[in-house]
């Protein structure tokens, strides 16, 4: 196999040759990260262009439809001929001209017969892989095609051999006399981005970390087993445990946000924090009682900047029947030694209300020192202003401060 697709007549360029490529691993890049195409075909003398979904396997495309669609009944007999481009868009050009406004963008052609698969091993392959390429990990994560919906689902597979690419990138190509124009000429890049999950109602799982734009380790929660709190990654299904066990107004106290007075209410807290986790601005965990698995309370890392290799800790709470028991120190350290050990952070942080002495006196404990006060840095529930204090610990402070906190978990 040769590292290029030979040009035929139907690929080969008449304009701007020099935007044509036939390079194997440029037009496999474009179609693996492209989720839909477009595809060409002729109906009764008439062309028709659907979009659709496809999955590369090798050196084959595959298309995926419904046997009752009009693709997938042309191609019932011995394939249908067919036309599938892909188009990426990465930027829009802006000229000093129109004729000179343009894209940069990165597309593929595809040109062939493409057969129907009535190899059921075959087509349940392509299936699966369709599933992983919208998270790698899907389909061992989700419910296989049953007998019935193979029959009703209609897979193409497309040999990859009449194949072009064309690409378009760089800056604005004006005419001489166009540059002293006074109109503004640039190039405004375009990415696609994935947006928060939505999780379906009745769903207690997180979102899974194969999904498209999942943070990095820096906002992934994972779990973290101690003797005293097992901290596992936040999920709608904790809502209910969590309501029960923070039902409690001095829990609440010093917190920026008001008591729920119903788990649908807390639900929605949860659920605001899920979507900042997306976002990439807190990692967040259920803490669970170990031995009888009951949900105790919640706590997240916050303000995260693995540029800086900085996060804060906090929006914690745990009920209190867990008050002075060694599951906050436990807690602490297990996620401690994550944002140190296994992040590389330099610098971990709390915020805490100046009100709030218990938690000033807890933060210290843990080895932190009391960098400074941050004045009316937000609003309380009952609208007074909040003076925020900032505790912190280095890198450089961090193991005389986990040998303090072993040894007192041991003696404990």
């Amino acid at each position: 196999m040769t590292d290029l697709y030979p040009p035929t007549e139907r690929t080969t360029a008449t304009r701007t040759r020099s935007r044509m490529h036939y390079e194997r691993e440029t037009a496999h890049t474009i179609l693996d990260e492209a989720y839909d195409c477009a595809v060409g075909f002729v109906v009764d003398g008439e062309p028709r262009v659907l979009p659709n979904l496809h999955v590369r396997i090798d050196d084959t495309l595959y298309l995926h439809g419904s046997t009752g669609g009009r693709l997938g009944l042309t191609a019932r007999a011995d394939g249908v001929s067919v036309c599938v481009t892909v188009t990426l868009v990465d930027g829009l050009v802006y000229g000093r001209s129109q004729f000179h406004h343009s894209a940069n963008y990165r597309s593929v052609v595809v040109l062939g017969v493409a057969r129907p698969v009535t190899d059921e091993n075959e087509k349940r392959r392509v299936l699966g892989a369709l599933a992983d390429k919208v998270g790698n990990g899907r389909s061992a994560d989700s419910r296989p095609p049953s007998r019935q919906e193979l029959a009703q689902t209609s897979v193409l597979a497309l040999p990859l051999v009449e194949v072009s690419v064309r690409v378009r990138a760089g800056g604005v190509i004006d005419d001489p006399g166009d540059l002293d124009l006074p109109h503004w000429a640039g190039v405004l890049p375009l990415r696609q981005v994935a947006g928060s999950p939505l999780t379906e109602p009745g769903v207690g799982a997180a979102p899974p970390a194969y999904l498209p734009g999942h943070p990095s380790q820096w906002q992934t929660p994972v779990v973290l087993e101690g003797r005293h709190v097992r901290l596992e990654p936040l999920a709608p299904a904790h809502v209910e445990g969590l309501f029960e066990a923070l039902d409690d107004e001095e829990v609440w106290r010093h917190l920026p946000s008001h008591r729920p007075s119903s788990p649908e209410q807390l639900a929605e807290e949860v659920d605001a924090a899920l979507r900042n986790q997306w976002l990439g601005h807190q990692s967040c965990w259920a803490q669970i009682d170990p031995v009888s698995g009951v949900v105790i309370g919640m706590t997240t890392y916050h303000d995260i900047d693995s540029s800086r290799r900085s996060l804060g800790i906090g929006h914690t709470m745990v009920g209190r029947k867990w008050w002075r028991t060694g599951v906050n120190t436990e807690a602490k350290l297990m996620l401690l030694e994550r944002a140190f050990d296994v992040l590389g952070a330099e610098r971990v942080f709390w915020y805490t209300d100046v009100r709030n002495d218990r938690s000033q006196q807890a933060i210290a404990r843990l080895g932190a020192s009391r960098d400074g006060m941050i004045r009316h840095q937000r609003l309380r529930p009952d609208g007074t202003w909040r003076d925020t204090v900032l505790f912190a610990m280095t890198a450089d402070e961090w193991p005389a401060a986990a040998r303090r906190l072993r040894d007192r978990l041991a003696a404990g």
